[in-house]
């Protein structure tokens, strides 16, 4: 008989690399699914600018304190089986600040929320580098591909949805198609490729490599948290244009993410890690830095969309590579995300304290400067497709 469209493949390797692809999706989708909610919560718990930025600030704290655990439950019990139980933390989690009936209550669910998707996240990247190591082929840009498909799924169907269904019962829907989707997956991820370093310490401080990796990520993620939260405030409060128009530079953005990281592994597979990352910072600092210099609204779009293309596959290979370190594969991405992921939370209010001093497309320039940076010192993961 023939196989039906939803039967998973025969081969085991192929059946995990649907499944770790499946998690990545599923992960993305349930952050993206709490975007549209945001205001929603707002206006029903009647908080204010100041309060809601202190109850999503949870969600990164909660996230921060996971992420070095998770490398040491990786090493003890393998990535897989943390990648399971964090997918159930992240979809028990979700409903929590959904349907919190006070302030507390959604501070509390946040930050189990960001816990969960701190676990996760490191798990499943260490599961895509096993995966990608029996292989033999790059597939991490592709696996973040799917992480960003889901983001743009969960906030876009979950807007529509809003339009027409009740909060509560589109929650539990999420968690009811996401959560299948992941127990469907869940039996397909590999086992661990060894259990040699459950015996070492809880936790293992980053070599000066994986440090340097991690300054990298820092990097990247600072640069992607400043798309996210100023593109839209520099073309209409610098450049004086429409908040309609303004939306269209992080739409831009993360478009040109979404291309380059589905083509990132045939790119990577071609010209190797090194060139890639090089090339990116390059492209992502030129392209910032041109779109500001010239300063109009459609040379900034494009500056934004050059810099989305740049930077779409430097995380992906930074996180692969911190999952060769010498730490081993859990701690080492462990310490790379963590990194990274502090530099997401950390940027952009860092960025809103210097555009008070120098003016916004100045501390913008910054940013650039950081990302070109990133291709100088591109020599760290040299030894990423090992």
């Amino acid at each position: 008989m023939p196989q039906s469209a939803l039967a998973l493949p025969v081969d085991p390797i192929a059946r995990a690399r649907w499944a770790v692809s499946a998690m990545f999706f599923v992960n993305g989708a349930g952050v993206g699914s709490w975007a549209p909610y945001i205001p929603l919560v707002q206006t029903r718990l009647g908080l204010s600018a100041a309060d809601l930025g202190l109850a999503l600030l949870a969600a990164g704290v909660g996230a921060l304190i996971a992420m070095p655990f998770a490398g040491r439950l990786a090493a003890r019990h393998g990535s897989g089986a943390v990648t399971r139980l964090a997918a159930v933390a992240v979809l028990a989690s979700f409903l929590l600040p959904v349907l919190a009936p006070t302030a507390t209550v959604l501070a509390i669910g946040l930050f189990l929320f960001g816990a969960g998707n701190g676990l996760m996240d490191v798990a499943m990247n260490a599961h895509g580098v096993l995966v990608e190591r029996r292989l033999g082929r790059p597939i991490m840009s592709s696996l973040h591909a799917c992480w960003s498909l889901g983001g743009l799924s969960g906030a876009g169907l979950g807007g529509l949805a809003l339009a027409g269904m009740a909060p509560p019962l589109h929650a539990v829907a999420v968690v009811v198609v996401l959560g299948g989707i992941a127990a469907l997956a869940a039996s397909a991820l590999l086992g661990p490729e060894d259990r040699a370093a459950a015996a070492g310490p809880a936790f293992a401080l980053p070599g000066r490599r994986t440090l340097g990796i991690g300054l990298l990520t820092f990097a990247s993620f600072v640069a992607e948290g400043a798309m996210l939260d100023w593109t839209g405030v520099y073309l209409a409060g610098s450049l004086g244009t429409t908040a309609a128009f303004a939306a269209s530079g992080y739409a831009a953005f993360s478009a040109a993410m979404t291309l380059g990281r589905l083509t990132g592994d045939r790119v990577r597979a071609a010209v190797g890690a090194l060139v890639m990352v090089r090339a990116g910072g390059v492209v992502a600092a030129v392209g910032l830095g041109l779109g500001l210099a010239v300063g109009t609204p459609w040379a900034a779009v494009a500056g934004f969309t050059l810099a989305g293309l740049g930077l779409s596959n430097l995380v992906p290979v930074f996180f692969g590579a911190g999952g060769r370190a010498e730490e081993g594969s859990g701690h080492g991405i462990a310490a790379v995300a963590t990194m990274g992921y502090f530099g997401f939370l950390i940027g952009p209010p860092a960025i809103g304290g210097l555009a008070e001093i120098l003016g916004l497309p100045l501390a913008l320039g910054l940013v650039a400067a950081g990302v070109g940076l990133v291709g100088v010192f591109a020599g760290l993961v040299r030894d990423a497709d090992a």
